[in-house]
């Protein structure tokens, strides 16, 4: 197989704008000339940016001209021109160039800067390893068109490159695509089992196929019940889907075989499902379902919440008012981003509040009385304010904001992570958080915060550096940790935080964080600046994707319902429309029912 290494050319600024586009694209062929782009002809690899150590703000930097290689164990490298975030020269990086490595081209690690010795902006360069010789080639040209050369022995032992020397010139081989705004690096041969995972992986599947026993065995409907048709999809995943049965025609009185017939159901959304409604969280409880979600009707002055006997009934379900910015004193400006959490048995909304003014916000929750009624607001303790383990403030009301404080509870731990911006004396953009919480008192923290993700990529600092809106999603393998960043607007995204579940979660170093994000405003058509997302299982044992998007670039916040499915690796992915979930071809089935 052959991979393509390519950037894009920027689009307007809410579409795709330079953070973007000066990023690694990735796309594959077969025959070395039909190419087609993976992720979404989005990027996969960013440069990090560079924290300033007096005031820990961060300067964005990306990438130009990068070039993919063989390293000598096999894995592969990328050496790249880092420039300053919109792509203008890197002063730091001047006389350098930015090397990575990857072992399956999926994540990568950022080594840094390899000093070529010179002190001139390197303007181009081609990276090859020479197997007879035993060392990498760093061929590369400056501003003003004259080329250099370097060796390294090693690409990971700095003192071994040498000095450069003069060179010939060299050229890329040309590559003609028709990619979307593709502007086109060098074409690498890779194995095929490296390039069919990597497919797999960036790629959206679809249903191919639907598998059912040949035969099934029952005394009554309700056996039929936990008879589930397995869907495959193209990147050799599964999914178990339901099936209503036509049962019509059977005598369950009489035993025997029938040929009976059915239909795949799965519950869908059409986007969006509440308008004006940002940040949404689902929860079960007490055999009910319950929605709420960010008001931007009002400028986010009110929380109203829902409430329904299944998910698809929260859409046209009543919206019941439960906290306003003139019941409590301390509560007199912007409630954001609500969720429900239940802590010990007992539920509660975690929410971000101020008494007056943006600097002032701060996370908040409030309880349900025992035996409460969640749409009754009467029921609802008064809000407080969470405090750290010695009961300080959390932040500095006036110079430090938290908000979109979530929970999970893990190894019969609890944790809360949250975004907290610095803006006085310097604004350093919003961070992620984590600490332990204390169950028995949930506004009170049980450790020190620790930091586990700052806005270091392009695609999290777009038009502003904030990681934000964390929502835990823990399966039998893994803890994920899905968050935004960039400015609320169409360039809004969702990344991922993997980390194993046995492991240290206050220690920074247990938290993989993934280069590229998994949903943009190139996954699904119409929905731009996807963001804020939560989850939820519905009665079939499904988990949904709520979140918020704009129908059209500057179209209102609203909330969305879609199916997570999990690739190959068990990953969440988050772009696997309803089409090809369920392939409309595939929906009806058939099997051999015998009758005991």
């Amino acid at each position: 197989m052959y991979l393509l290494c390519y950037t894009r050319l920027p689009l307007e600024e809410q579409i795709y704008d330079y953070k973007l586009a000066y990023s690694m694209h990735l796309a594959y062929s077969n025959d070395k000339n039909n190419f087609q782009p993976l992720n979404h002809n989005t990027g996969v690899l960013f440069a990090k940016a560079v924290e300033n150590k007096e005031d820990g703000t961060l300067k964005a930097k990306s990438l130009r001209n990068p070039y993919l290689f063989h390293l000598k164990d096999n894995s592969f490298g990328v050496l790249a021109i880092r420039t300053e975030g919109e792509g203008g020269p890197d002063e730091e990086s001047k006389g350098k160039v930015l090397f990575f490595r990857s072992t399956d081209l999926l994540q990568y690690e950022e080594i840094g800067l390899l000093d070529l010795k010179k002190d001139l902006f390197v303007a181009d360069l081609i990276c090859y390893y020479d197997s007879e010789k035993q060392h990498y080639v760093i061929h590369w040209c400056d501003d003003e068109g004259n080329y250099y050369r370097n060796y390294s022995r090693d690409l990971l032992q700095p003192d071994s490159i040498t000095e450069a020397e003069k060179a010939e010139a060299f050229v890329l081989e040309k590559v003609a695509t028709a990619i979307e705004g593709a502007v086109p690096r060098n074409v690498l041969e890779i194995a095929d089992r490296v390039g069919e995972r990597l497919v797999r992986k960036l790629t959206v599947p679809e249903n191919i196929k639907v598998e059912l026993p040949e035969r099934i065995y029952g005394s009554g409907p309700e056996d039929l019940k936990a008879v589930r048709a397995k869907a495959l999809y193209s990147d050799g995943t599964v999914d178990l889907k339901t099936v209503i049965w036509d049962l019509d025609k059977v005598d369950w009185s009489v035993p025997g075989s029938y040929q009976i017939t059915g239909t795949l159901h799965q519950d869908s959304y059409k986007f969006p499902i509440a308008g004006n409604r940002a940040d949404p969280c689902i929860i079960k409880w007490q055999g009910k379902y319950y929605f709420i979600a960010t008001n931007d009707t009002d400028g986010n002055k009110t929380l109203y919440i829902r409430e329904a006997d299944s998910i698809p009934g929260l859409l046209e379900a009543e919206e019941i008012l439960l906290l306003d910015n003139k019941t409590y004193d301390h509560i007199g400006n912007f409630l954001w981003a609500p969720e429900f959490h239940v802590i010990k048995g007992e539920l509660y909304i975690f929410f971000a509040a101020s008494p007056h003014e943006f600097f002032y916000i701060e996370a908040h929750l409030m309880k349900l009385r025992p035996g409460g009624n969640p749409a009754c607001a009467e029921d609802w303790s008064e809000p407080r304010r969470v405090v750290r383990r010695d009961g300080s403030d959390l932040c500095e009301a006036g110079k430090v904001i938290s908000l979109d404080m979530t929970c999970f509870k893990i190894q019969g731990e609890y944790y809360v992570i949250w975004s907290q911006r610095q803006f006085l004396p310097v604004d350093q953009g919003a961070w992620l958080y984590i600490a332990r919480l204390d169950p028995d008192n949930p506004w009170q923290l049980l450790s020190d915060p620790v930091v586990i993700c700052k806005p270091e990529y392009g695609w999290e600092n777009n038009h502003v550096f904030v990681v934000e809106g964390a929502y835990a999603l823990i399966t039998d393998e893994k803890l994920f940790v899905t968050y935004s960043g960039a400015l609320v607007d169409a360039t809004y995204s969702v990344g991922l935080l993997v980390a194993e579940k046995d492991e240290d979660l206050l220690d920074p170093e247990s938290w993989t964080k993934i280069n590229y994000p998994l949903l943009t405003s190139s996954s699904i058509p119409g929905e731009y600046g996807p963001g804020h997302n939560s989850y939820v299982i519905d009665e079939e044992g499904t988990i949904w994707n709520a979140y918020h998007a704009r129908p059209g670039v500057n179209g209102p916040r609203s909330s969305g319902l879609r199916r997570v499915h999990f690739d190959i690796d068990g990953y969440p992915r988050l772009d696997l429309p309803q089409e090809k979930d369920l392939k409309p071809a595939l929906l009806n089935v058939s099997t051999e029912l015998v009758v005991k």
